[in-house]
């Protein structure tokens, strides 16, 4: 739902690299005239396009870079992606975790074990190792019966690097 409502009011337009180029000095003015409202707004609008899973993060990312430089860039969108991807899970978990278990619990016995025994292990390997989607990690972790804390941290260690190569890429626009 939220991704046919992102394109149906066509806010992709507004998230991309040429948006950004084009509005970085617009940007600026308005952070420096409203610090903390920018930093707490931001933080909302990546929390809900990761938590709604919608598209557009990296340009946000790149985004962050831009406004707060490289290392508050980072922490920022370390925030909103972290509290964002944690709604994701909880949302997964709360609505088809019992029912997925259920179902496919014996093929899910080895993954489950694994996550038990090495959830941080897995999920920092799934953040810093950019095999599958954000989003994908959020809704599968939250199926599993790895620990809300495990998850967490994991995610919000793991995703501190990539954070930081596309914050300071876009210090750079």
């Amino acid at each position: 739902v939220g991704i046919a409502l992102f394109y149906f009011f066509d806010l992709q337009q507004h998230l991309s690299l040429q948006s950004l180029k084009t509005n970085r000095d617009k940007l600026d003015m308005i952070y420096q005239e409203n610090s903390l409202a920018i930093i707490f707004g931001f933080i909302g609008v990546y929390f809900l396009v990761v938590a709604l899973s919608l598209p557009g993060a990296t340009i946000l990312t790149l985004t962050g870079g831009a406004i707060f430089g490289p290392v508050v860039g980072t922490l920022i969108v370390n925030i909103g992606a972290t509290l964002g991807a944690t709604v994701a899970f909880l949302v997964a978990r709360l609505i088809l975790r019992e029912w997925v278990q259920k179902k496919f619990g014996d093929k899910l016995d080895p993954i489950n074990k694994g996550l038990s025994e090495n959830g941080v292990s897995y999920l920092l390997f799934l953040r810093l190792v950019p095999l599958f989607p954000f989003f994908l990690v959020n809704l599968v972790s939250g199926l599993t019966q790895v620990r809300l804390s495990v998850y967490f941290f994991g995610t919000m260690f793991g995703i501190i690097p990539g954070s930081f190569v596309y914050a300071n890429a876009g210090s750079s626009l």
